[in-house]
């Protein structure tokens, strides 16, 4: 535990430090992932509402201290919707196992590490969070952990961009 504890914070501090170098995202990403609840789940579906897609990990404390916030934003925005993806190896047992510890009020899917899905970039340190706006454009990507508030004015600065 402890080991994860390390690598978690390590991972932060890099993302943190060093510029990340990202692949040119399509401006529209698409996502179609199956939920550990064997749903199928497709971003394409979700058009007309804002989406937060977030990587986390069962090891990652900042990730776990977000998950009740992002919870708490689709609760009350009725125009919001998340997909949680589970970047970790764990087995999809053991990450259920978490969730039932760790409750989210939106679907959550496993993707590994060796195949992060294609039309997003490789998170370089976890929580990363996107933000989809209803058009399926990425208004947004965080780096480390979102709160509500962050995510409202994320929302509020896209609209007045629009």
């Amino acid at each position: 535990m402890k080991a994860r504890k390390s690598l978690a914070a390590m991972l932060l501090a890099l993302a943190v430090a060093v510029p990340p170098a990202f692949a040119a995202m399509p401006a529209h990403p698409s996502l179609q992932v199956a939920t550990l609840a064997g749903k199928p789940w497709s971003l394409a579906a979700q058009r007309g509402h804002w989406v937060i897609v977030n990587f986390w990990a069962t090891w990652c404390v900042p990730c776990i201290k977000e998950m009740p916030d992002i919870s708490a934003f689709v609760q009350s925005h009725a125009g919001v919707r998340a997909i949680g993806l589970a970047y970790d190896d764990s087995k999809p047992a053991d990450i259920r196992a978490f969730l039932a510890k760790h409750p989210v009020s939106y679907p959550v899917a496993q993707v590994t590490m060796d195949k992060p899905p294609k039309d997003f970039d490789a998170p370089n340190g976890l929580p990363t969070t996107y933000l989809i706006a209803p058009d399926g454009s990425v208004a947004k990507r965080f780096i480390g952990p979102v709160t509500g508030a962050l995510l409202g004015q994320a929302i509020g600065t896209a609209k007045r961009r629009g």
